[in-house]
């Protein structure tokens, strides 16, 4: 499933910065699940990564990037950036705040960087497969590169 040759900011990035992804599609559909997104691109979906952004006790925004079938773990995320206590935002502010829409929201190009975490598991892989910042758009990139992009920490947060 290679990407016809439209490209996202993301991917604009990724290139400007020379680093390097594949980038594939899907039939754009905000009601399909990760799940069935990894299902989609014929790929394990321990490999396939949601990008989540809450918000700390304190004010301050977090992204989140975990497996697909996971859920993160409120606690542990808290734990993770030091807060007393993490929420989810509500849908209608992740555009206005992230410049992104629920089902194309990646870790990459937001309209601020956030401070930002990655499930350790991504650790276990050469290549994870994150939002391309579109609906029906996927980037594969190894997970080391996705730290130096978005400066992320690894952690136990699932």
């Amino acid at each position: 499933m290679e990407s016809k040759s439209e490209k996202t900011n993301v991917m604009r990035i990724l290139d400007g910065k020379k680093i390097a992804y594949e980038s594939h599609t899907y039939e754009p559909d905000a009601t399909k699940t990760g799940e069935e997104i990894a299902g989609i691109l014929n790929e394990d979906p321990d490999k396939v990564f949601k990008t989540l952004v809450t918000q700390g006790k304190s004010g301050v925004y977090y992204v989140f990037v975990v497996p697909v079938r996971e859920e993160l773990d409120l606690k542990k995320a808290a734990k993770a950036a030091g807060e007393k206590s993490i929420d989810m935002i509500k849908q209608k502010e992740l555009l206005p705040l992230t410049g992104y829409v629920h089902g194309g929201c990646s870790p990459i190009g937001m309209k601020k960087q956030f401070p930002t975490f990655i499930h350790e598991t991504a650790a276990d892989y050469d290549k994870i497969f994150v939002s391309a910042g579109k609906v029906g758009f996927q980037i594969e990139i190894a997970p080391s590169d996705l730290i130096k992009v978005t400066g992320c920490k690894y952690s136990d947060i699932v």
